[in-house]
């Protein structure tokens, strides 16, 4: 009995974290507290990591699908960054055991809080379509922008899909819907990345692995469909939603330490 209502809900929290990382991304931050809770208490924490990234990368690959069928994204800016975001995120995997990570919340926790600050006063952020081509700076931004976020990803990892849609937002001037699908594409690199490190390593329990994907890409299906039908005004909101949970989990983490 007790294994049945682990099963059920380790498909509950699939289906909510690939519905939410599709939205308004930051699935991570459901899922992966939801997997330590869940699995067995003997499962290692490169297991649980590989799970994840096999779960997360299933539910980011259908809701890139849905995204790109109806949208339009820069492609000769997002490829090159996807690429350098792939290597770094390696690199960051490797790296992960020798750097302290917990130094990262405190800044992370401040960037939250002046995203969320900065998306609230400016109404008007991601709801107008750019219509003008990309220059040769923000070409190179992005360079900078998938090795940053790549190594980022692969050493720390919460809120990555969130951290891109803003500044693609913020620094390109997406609207929301364009700025959630273009960071569906790095995304979906640097949790490739991860799988290469991981599952060769032999870190992904296929039993767990495999059921709590489908139950990502049935979110992630469901939160693409609902984000395309809601726009850039419902996606702004749920931005907005999602800085919140991510302040208030830092913040709350930074007190118990």
């Amino acid at each position: 009995m007790m294994l049945d209502v682990q099963w059920l809900w380790l498909l509950a929290i699939g289906f909510a974290a690939g519905l939410m990382d599709a939205a308004v991304g930051g699935g991570g931050l459901l899922q992966l507290p939801g997997l330590i809770n869940t699995l067995p208490a003997d499962t290692r924490v490169a297991q649980i990591m590989g799970i994840n990234k096999f779960a997360s990368f299933n539910g980011t690959l259908v809701a890139t699908g849905q995204y790109l069928r109806r949208l339009r994204v820069p492609w000769t800016m997002l490829l090159p960054a996807a690429a350098l975001a792939f290597v770094f995120s390696w690199l960051g995997a490797r790296l992960v055991a020798h750097i302290p990570t917990a130094w990262m919340k405190p800044a992370i926790f401040v960037l939250l809080v002046v995203m969320a600050l900065y998306t609230f006063l400016k109404k008007d952020l991601g709801q107008v379509v750019r219509e003008r081509q990309l220059n040769r700076r923000e070409y190179g931004l992005g360079l900078l922008l998938g090795a940053g976020i790549g190594f980022y990803d692969g050493i720390f990892g919460p809120g990555t899909g969130s951290l891109l849609a803003f500044v693609f937002v913020r620094f390109y001037a997406f609207d929301f819907l364009t700025a959630t699908a273009s960071s569906k594409i790095i995304n979906l690199t640097t949790n490739l990345a991860a799988l290469v490190y991981f599952v060769p390593g032999g870190h992904v329990v296929w039993a767990w692995a495999i059921p709590l994907a489908a139950a990502n890409l049935c979110g992630g299906l469901l939160g693409a469909r609902l984000a395309l039908r809601g726009g850039s005004r419902w996606l702004r909101r749920g931005f907005m939603l999602l800085l919140c949970i991510m302040i208030g989990r830092f913040g709350w983490e930074l007190l118990q330490a």
